[in-house]
């Protein structure tokens, strides 16, 4: 064990040998100085030699210190730089881990494939939470998803950054009666309250309807089946089962044929813009993202 080494050691003695205070350089390298000392104790050891004078303040290095910090400092940039360079060889050889929810999985990431140029990706379709832990634990290069004011994605904006791509917006429809009103009409009330086919409560889209439902009058809305997926609650819509809240981009055909139509005004629909995630820095990414973003719609 004695003969391994922590890269993070490493960068700590750098930064220690540059501030020449522990509290400092603890607050720089966002640990505490207990950490900080106990890593710098393990470097030494690890070296075989004292590399910090402890004696004076501000602390200083010893002989065998300043000469440590020299290979250091050559060490981590020939390190650094090297990975660099495979990072971004890597990039431009692998397919582009794309991660997003199942309706922009299906209609608006391959769009956006098309208009970036992008020579391929990887695309897993997953529900929100699964698709941010992806990126957070950098499984994935870019997250495509929807967000809202009301219902905020939460990512560390210093960490991972975010650019507008699109709108959608989420409209409540049903199949047309005889007369070709809907069959299905809000408002509704509680003495006949209507079929909804709602989506999974944990899911972004229930969170959507739960907001949506909360301007409805209590019992007007009866849950009558569940999906998270869009495609299955539309596919019960057209066989008559009930109201669903569904993705204006995924029924457009539907709603031209008279197969569906709108079932309440502008009062139940719920706008979303559709917003790029991805890590900084990744310049790769970045210029895929600039290169489709002008006229990029939901489709």
């Amino acid at each position: 064990m004695e003969d391994i080494v922590d890269i993070r050691w490493i960068e700590d003695f750098l930064s220690l040998a540059q501030t020449r205070s522990f509290s400092r350089s603890a607050e720089e390298r966002g640990i505490t100085q207990s950490a900080l000392s106990k890593r710098i104790r393990a470097l030494e050891q690890w070296v075989g030699a004292d590399l910090i004078d402890r004696r004076g303040f501000p602390m200083g290095l010893t002989p065998s210190g300043v000469l440590f910090a020299h290979a250091a400092r050559d060490g981590v940039k020939a390190l650094t730089d090297a990975r660099a360079a495979l990072r971004k060889e890597t990039r431009g050889r692998r397919l582009l881990r794309i991660a997003a929810g199942h309706t922009l999985a299906q209609g608006f990431v391959p769009q956006w494939l098309r208009a970036a140029g992008a020579p391929g990706a990887s695309i897993q379709a997953a529900n929100v939470h699964d698709a941010v832990l992806a990126l957070m634990e950098g499984e994935c290069d870019l997250l495509v998803c929807y967000d809202h004011p009301d219902l905020p994605l939460v990512v560390d904006r210093a960490q991972f950054e975010q650019v507008a791509a699109g709108t959608e917006s989420l409209v409540p429809v049903s199949v047309p009666a005889r007369s070709g009103a809907p069959l299905f009409a809000l408002p509704a009330s509680a003495d006949r309250p209507i079929p909804l086919l709602a989506y999974g409560k944990d899911s972004y889209f229930g969170r959507v309807v739960d907001v949506l439902t909360a301007r409805a009058s209590p019992g007007a809305l009866a849950r009558a089946c569940e999906s998270d997926m869009a495609d299955v609650l539309k596919a019960l819509a057209l066989t008559g089962q009930g109201l669903a809240w569904l993705p204006a981009s995924s029924v457009g055909a539907e709603l031209a044929q008279g197969r569906l139509v709108h079932a309440g005004g502008a009062a139940w629909r719920f706008e979303l813009d559709i917003v790029f995630v991805f890590a900084r820095p990744n310049d790769h990414v970045r210029a895929l993202v600039a290169a489709s973003h002008a006229g990029m719609r939901p489709g």
